[in-house]
């Protein structure tokens, strides 16, 4: 079951093999829930509350200017920031890796940030990839990069067709 992040889980064991991630779980993750800053949802195991893979979602905003001529287009000039929502991180522990764990966690986030987008305003999902595999996992499921930031966008548009 994925669930919000709480004191009940395992973080101490959690490798997915990149430590800027393993870290953000075991030491700032609860403080970012706290502040508010954003909010992390764990897929564990119900017996051990082994956490096999995370996901978080935060408020965020990129410059119109980021998005391509055609997708400019669409938007009010007006908007000198498009609001969004950040898949800031997702990672599977090693030992899950490869049972489409990733592709479960990715598909609840998007399904969330859908559904809040119908309360909040929310042109998109932005994920920053923090490499060429991850970039790789994201272009799978349609995530399309933007020019000159290294970020990848999905548009709430398409999840209403997956999801609405």
């Amino acid at each position: 079951m994925i669930e919000l992040l709480d004191k009940k889980h395992n973080r101490k064991d959690f490798d997915c093999g990149k430590e800027l991630l393993n870290d953000y779980l075991k030491t700032q993750a609860g403080q970012d829930i706290k502040r508010k800053l954003s909010v992390c949802f764990v897929l564990a195991d119900s017996e051990t509350n082994v956490i096999q893979g995370y996901y978080t979602l935060s408020n965020s905003s990129i410059p119109l200017s980021s998005f391509s001529e055609q997708i400019q287009k669409k938007l009010p000039k007006s908007y000198k920031s498009i609001p969004t929502t950040l898949v800031g991180r997702l990672a599977i522990d090693k030992k899950y890796q490869g049972k489409g764990i990733g592709k479960i966690l990715l598909i609840d986030a998007l399904k969330r940030s859908y559904a809040i987008s119908n309360q909040i305003g929310s042109f998109g999902i932005i994920v920053d990839p923090i490499d060429d595999e991850a970039k790789g996992f994201y272009q799978k499921y349609d995530f399309i990069e933007l020019p000159d930031s290294g970020k990848m966008f999905i548009a709430t548009q398409t999840l209403k067709e997956l999801f609405g």
